[in-house]
């Protein structure tokens, strides 16, 4: 890349040689690729010099914002020191050793292992076959079955798109596979139909005991599930939700795994959702935060209780991958949890931006074609409703949330559409300033919205 190539080389280029992630490719190439070249705290520049505030964190993982040069300068140091190494046969590096502990500081008195992977897809598939050489280590191997909920996200891997609820991805590659089973998802708004949220939350909270009855007890490994779910909408659980699935995975002796590639590293304004919430999970992936998306990591936390067994009983646990913890990623996420503990972004979003946005947020819910307006720190999803007094959804909820995604967009706002809820997860660093502007974008999408009729 000493030349640089035009843009329209570039996007041509990308056309003939370039796959996309979850991507139309037809519809993509007819339309075009937007080109992003440069990016600094809360915005990025296109190829046509266009400013975007990404409301988005990249994927909800950016979360001390872009342009940190101490993160490229550590990367670059270790790349001087030491570029690569294995964590095989009995082996390691110390940003590998010392992020480990430092990840543990922050997760919990009994969260105090780390088995790192490169994503958040990787650390599914590897809690995933822990759980179940955890339990034959106990002479228990029948029980291989796992529990995940419907419009839940774990990844796309295979293990990871099984886990997840989502039929659409179902229905490519002939998933899920054998021993995944789905409950219902916590989801109010949609689905409570005359329940209080209270007592919506008890009601699907208690259909995992259901399904570990009609499983059987003695076959199920594990429940999975997000605090709070990311690409499923920003469904925020009743608070009723989380301690009861606590308590029945404690009575019904399986694992609790809470998936923190979202929402750990300070988005609710704790280190992990799972102290948000409350509960202990045995087994948590993590991802994203971890490196605010520098360089690709991710990992698993892995409770005493699980460790105890897989370190004493197993023996050789055969799982791993050529770049588990990556020296030069994880002196990256090293120097990462550096700038949150030292600026002291976790009580930041609890105790000042994270209010400040919630209130922000919430307002938009005298919007006449919003429903509904959630947030847990900076984490918020925004409910479009065709009538707010009857909770009715739009008969095109792809369409709507489309036509507003679309219209912030061409307004230099960047946020997710799922459906007809609006999503934002904006870098911890956000500025109240940048909280308005992204309200008063947003608001004139809705506006768009109710123009055309739509509302």
């Amino acid at each position: 890349m000493n030349e640089k190539p035009s843009i329209s080389n570039l996007a041509a280029i990308d056309a003939a040689h370039h796959i996309h992630p979850f991507s139309d490719m037809a519809e993509l190439n007819a339309r075009g690729t937007r080109i992003i070249e440069r990016a600094e705290g809360l915005f990025i520049t296109d190829s046509t010099g266009k400013k975007y505030l990404d409301a988005f964190a990249g994927l909800w993982c950016v979360n001390v914002g872009y342009g940190r040069k101490s993160i490229a300068e550590a990367a670059y140091r270790q790349m001087q020191e030491l570029p690569y190494y294995n964590a095989f046969f009995g082996t390691t590096t110390p940003p590998a050793t010392l992020l480990a502990q430092k990840v543990a500081s922050h997760a919990g008195p009994n969260l105090n292992r780390v088995f790192f992977t490169n994503s958040g897809s990787e650390a599914t598939d590897t809690w995933f076959r822990m759980a179940r050489v955890y339990w034959k280590a106990l002479g228990k191997p029948q029980k291989t079955q796992v529990i995940a909920r419907k419009n839940g996200y774990h990844g796309s891997t295979v293990a990871g798109a099984s886990l997840g609820g989502m039929k659409l991805m179902h229905e490519q590659g002939n998933l899920p596979i054998d021993g995944i089973h789905h409950i219902n998802q916590p989801y109010w708004y949609a689905e409570g139909e005359h329940l209080s949220p209270a007592e919506f939350g008890l009601k699907i909270a208690r259909e995992l005991e259901t399904k570990i009855d009609e499983l059987g007890e003695d076959r199920v490994a594990a429940f999975v599930a997000e605090p709070i779910q990311g690409a499923g909408g920003v469904i925020i659980p009743p608070d009723t939700y989380w301690p009861e699935i606590a308590r029945i995975c404690k009575a019904r002796n399986i694992l609790l795994v809470v998936d923190e590639v979202i929402c750990g590293f300070g988005r609710l304004g704790e280190w992990f959702g799972h102290q948000h919430y409350g509960v202990e999970p045995d087994l948590a992936p993590i991802a994203k935060g971890l490196s605010s998306g520098y360089l690709p990591i991710g990992g698993v936390l892995v409770s005493d209780r699980v460790a105890e067994v897989m370190m004493n009983e197993v023996g050789e646990f055969y799982h791993g991958f050529t770049y588990s913890g990556h020296p030069v990623a994880a002196a990256a996420a090293l120097e990462n949890i550096r700038i949150i503990e030292e600026e002291g972004l976790v009580e930041r979003v609890r105790d000042d931006i994270g209010p400040y946005f919630a209130a922000a947020w919430k307002s938009l819910e005298s919007h006449e074609v919003v429903g509904e307006a959630q947030s847990v720190g900076l984490m918020g999803g925004l409910q479009l409703a065709a009538d707010k007094a009857t909770r009715r959804r739009y008969e095109k909820p792809d369409d709507i949330g489309t036509l507003v995604r679309n219209h912030c967009l061409e307004n230099g706002l960047i946020l997710r559409a799922t459906g007809d809820r609006m999503l934002a997860s904006p870098a911890l660093t956000i500025s109240r300033s940048e909280v308005d502007q992204v309200i008063e974008t947003l608001s004139k999408a809705l506006d768009h919205l109710r123009e055309k009729g739509l509302g």
